[in-house]
């Protein structure tokens, strides 16, 4: 059996492969306007800080050396604001060429877009690094996943709590590992056995009505398991949860996936 997608004759594999990266695609979007608001906040906040110290360095009393000050200023204000709209185009367009990339780096910057939005919900973060950790993997899809575990742990501490993040290397098993705790309301043992399913959920849609769904972990599962990775998640009720990621350190497949841009 064949069918028409865009304009071509596919196979019924081949529909399936592309409805799944259809499917991708629109998590992705859907993940990176869960922190859009939070992120267009944070730039007004940067440009607050760029005009006025652009205009402290304009008085005419200013020395030489507040001027030197307010510009040293702006120019972090920039780097951080092009960091933000790097972090925030990579998620967006998603290449799909596998790098060797470090993973704390990876966590940090999904951190810098969803920074805001952790502050907003009283959510504090802990990180603790293994030093430079390096897995070959498509870079935007971690940051996916991360943002999309982000998200959660945020979700299921709606009174605040914390979240901790570990990053390390399991030289043993040949993989490099993340994991992503938080102090929320935690999950039974009937809700694990299914959390990973499509539109399975353990949530309803917070005050930005975002979530819910049941899509977001079984789309994470997806993506780690085509890096050839493993998703595995521990909790108890009123214990929180721990997402832990395995990804090998070198890539066994192609270079680049099926995998929506």
């Amino acid at each position: 059996m064949r069918a028409m997608v865009e304009g071509n004759e596919i196979s019924t594999e081949e529909e399936l492969t592309w409805l799944r990266d259809q499917l991708v695609r629109a998590q992705r979007l859907s993940t990176v306007g869960t922190v859009a608001s939070s992120v267009a906040h944070e730039f007004n906040n940067i440009l607050t800080t760029i005009l006025n110290y652009a205009k402290l360095g304009q008085k005419p009393n200013a020395n030489a050396a507040s001027k030197d000050y307010s510009l040293e200023k702006i120019v972090v204000a920039s780097q951080r604001a092009a960091a933000i709209i790097h972090g925030m185009l990579g998620m967006a367009r998603g290449s799909l060429r596998r790098e060797n990339a470090d993973l704390c780096k990876v966590v940090d910057e999904v951190l810098l877009l969803a920074g805001k939005d952790l502050t907003k919900y009283r959510v504090q973060v802990e990180k603790k690094y293994a030093g430079p950790v390096h897995a070959e993997v498509v870079v935007a899809q971690i940051e996916q996943v991360l943002l999309n575990l982000l998200i959660n742990a945020r979700q299921a501490m709606p009174k605040g709590g914390t979240i901790r993040i570990e990053v390390l290397e399991n030289q043993a098993q040949g993989m490099a590992e993340i994991s992503v705790a938080d102090t929320g309301c935690g999950m039974g043992p009937k809700d694990l056995g299914q959390i990973f399913e499509p539109h399975f959920t353990t949530k309803t849609p917070d005050e930005d009505n975002q979530g819910g769904t049941g899509l977001g972990l079984s789309v994470c599962r997806q993506i780690i398991e085509q890096h050839m990775g493993r998703i595995r998640v521990q909790s108890a009720p009123g214990k929180g949860s721990i997402f832990t990621l395995k990804l090998p350190k070198k890539s066994e497949t192609a270079e680049t996936i099926r995998q929506a841009a």
